[in-house]
């Protein structure tokens, strides 16, 4: 490249990397790059295009990418010897999950400052090792190098997400005595914890104590979008308002995160009205929320209504995923819209490219079962690709107790057994068949089988939360 078109190059270069359009990033640094002829066959020297690529690589985790463009700056020793670039190089990898290939960057770097010390714990803690990251602060001090409060914050965020309540809430107890005082990223980091492990009265709590407890740090709105499905988990949808009135009054209800995981408490809590007020007042969508509301209406009972929204995405430039599917085949199943959920089966995989995964042969099948086409839904199970899980024949198997269909019940039980051996969801299920045909005796057989066996029984359940 001259130098006129090299510097229009990097403005759109960065220009893009600024607004978050890394795939467009990506694009120009493939196309535009120039290989210069040479022995050595070297790439466009412009220094800072290398690390914004890299960084593009990182948010859309294509380790692909990055693996190519760190060939590239093997054959430029000017840039192969970078700090900034070699720095950029291990948080892609880190971040794209590749920690060995990150660490092996970090021990060929010949000088390594604070952020890039960061950077290879903070893959550690992200990607479930965060004994290593606590391990590699303890090294840091042990070279005289402080940690500061990213380095607590990242480690603090390992132990929260792998569980580990009382080590994060000990590490915050040390970073105070450390001289560092816990911020919105400490706080968010232990919601955020608290409610991908399914403790969600703690991560109430933790809410609570930000905004009122005297903590002096407010929640931001990847702290309210985290807490959010603590209160849809259980039913509190009183103090799941609270949340959203505390979004409108900060200003941050509009944000995208926010305004989705807000149509997700509504539409899990049964509020569907609430929930797609929101949805259609919004004015950005992402596949996340279109796939609660579609989920929403679906298990509402809005079927027709839930396939008529997915009939709006491509409309608006929207892409639907696994995920969409599911609820989709969902909703036809629960409206009995067999033909329809047919025809979405057959268009996951030829039009938007999207593989049947286990969760959507066994909607089919509780599509079919459900419709009474029990034979159907048995030729399906036996011409499917993978072999079926307890999903896939338990839905068969509660087709068959409903349409009192015993001979197949009893093969679908059989099945369910040896992909289950330990439960005695199957036993329950052909018992209530056997029930629902008169045939008493044999329940009183199976139910004597499950108590001989000590078979595991999941009674059913249902939170809520009272004051």
């Amino acid at each position: 490249m001259r130098g006129t078109e090299t510097s229009s190059w990097m403005k759109q270069l960065t220009s893009s990397s600024r607004q978050g359009r890394h795939g467009h990033v990506l694009h120009l640094f493939f196309t535009r790059l120039c290989l210069q002829p040479s022995i050595r066959g070297t790439v466009d020297p412009y220094p800072t295009a290398v690390p914004t690529a890299l960084r593009a690589c990182a948010h859309l985790a294509k380790a692909d990418s990055g693996r190519l463009i760190h060939a590239l700056v093997l054959t430029r020793p000017a840039l192969a010897w970078d700090e900034v670039v070699a720095t950029a190089l291990l948080d892609m990898y880190a971040k794209c999950g590749l920690i060995a290939s990150a660490r092996k960057v970090f021990e060929e770097m010949p000088v390594r400052d604070l952020v890039v010390w960061n950077a290879l714990l903070a893959g550690y803690a992200r990607h479930g090792l965060p004994e290593h990251a606590l391990a590699l602060s303890v090294k840091m001090r042990g070279l005289g190098l402080s940690p500061d409060l990213v380095t607590w914050n990242a480690t603090v965020s390992g132990f929260a997400m792998a569980g580990d309540d009382k080590m994060a809430s000990d590490l915050v107890g040390a970073m105070q005595e450390d001289g560092f005082q816990p911020d919105v990223v400490t706080w968010t980091s232990l919601v955020s914890g608290s409610v991908l492990n399914f403790q969600y009265g703690r991560a109430r709590a933790l809410f609570r104590q930000m905004v009122a407890g005297g903590v002096r740090v407010l929640p931001s709105s990847v702290t309210v979008s985290s807490v959010l499905p603590a209160f849809a988990s259980v039913g509190d949808i009183k103090h799941g308002k609270e949340v959203h009135g505390y979004a409108v009054v900060t200003g941050i209800e509009q944000e995208l995160t926010v305004s989705t995981a807000l149509v997700d408490m509504y539409a899990k809590s049964g509020l569907v009205h609430e929930a797609r007020h929101l949805f259609d007042k919004m004015s950005e969508r992402s596949t996340v929320t279109w796939n609660s509301m579609i989920f929403g209406l679906a298990n509402s009972g809005h079927c027709q209504e839930a396939v008529g929204l997915f009939d709006r995405m491509p409309r608006e430039g929207a892409k639907p995923d696994h995920l969409t599917f599911t609820a989709l085949l969902t909703a036809c199943s629960y409206g009995g819209m067999v033909e329809v959920g047919k025809v979405l089966y057959r268009g996951m995989r030829e039009e938007y490219g999207i593989e049947p995964r286990l969760e959507h042969y066994a909607c089919m099948v509780h599509l079919l079962g459900r419709a009474g086409m029990l034979d159907e839904a048995y030729d399906f199970i036996k011409a499917m690709p993978v072999e079926p899980d307890c999903f896939v024949w338990g839905a068969l198997l509660g087709a068959c107790r409903s349409h009192g269909n015993i001979e197949l019940a009893e093969l679908a039980a059989s099945c369910v057994r040896t992909v289950e051996p330990g439960s005695a969801t199957s036993y329950v299920l052909l018992s209530g068949a056997l029930a629902s045909a008169g045939q008493q005796n044999d329940v009183f057989k199976i139910k004597r089988l499950v108590k001989r066996r000590r078979l595991k029984r999941l009674d059913g359940c249902s939170w809520l939360e009272t004051s």
